[in-house]
C-alpha cells in the first residue's frame, strides 16, 4: 500500500488567495527566499494571478507545520 505524497508548495498551487486589496489564484509557489520568520510557521513566496488584470502579484504567505 502507497501513500501520497504531498508538499506544501503542491497543495497552495491552484487554490484561490483572497485578501482586502487581492483576489486570484496562486499559480506558483516556493519558499521564501529572505529571512521571513513567523513563530511555528514556513513561509512561500507565492505568484498570484488576477482574473483582470495583466500582470501578476507575488505575496507572502505564512503556512503553519506540524502542532
Amino acid at each position: 500500500m502507497s501513500a501520497n505524497v504531498y508538499t506544501v508548495q503542491n497543495l497552495l498551487v491552484g487554490k484561490q488567495y483572497r485578501s482586502a486589496t487581492l483576489q486570484g489564484e496562486i499559480v506558483t509557489a516556493e519558499p521564501h527566499p529572505h529571512a521571513v520568520w513567523y513563530e511555528g510557521c514556513d513561509t512561500y513566496l507565492v505568484k498570484i494571478r488576477t482574473p483582470h488584470s495583466y500582470k501578476d502579484h507575488y505575496r507572502t504567505v505564512a503556512v503553519k507545520v506540524g502542532d
